[in-house]
């Protein structure tokens, strides 16, 4: 189970780092983009987010 946790963590700091790594000045747009952003919005992109990432997991298992 902790090799599991470890590897799924891995591919998520891969995964999180290649927007960075190929657009820089993208990257840092977005980020200035949210904060500017309002506490609920944030929520709810979150919350979209960690949905979308159950859903994918149970059509995944």
């Amino acid at each position: 189970m902790w090799h599991d946790i470890l590897v799924a963590t891995a591919l998520l700091l891969v995964v999180e780092g290649i927007i960075p790594f190929l657009n820089p000045a993208g990257f840092r747009k977005l980020l200035s983009m949210m904060s500017q952003m309002d506490d609920s919005a944030l929520r709810f992109s979150g919350l979209t987010s960690m949905l979308l990432g159950v859903v994918l997991l149970y059509l995944i298992n």
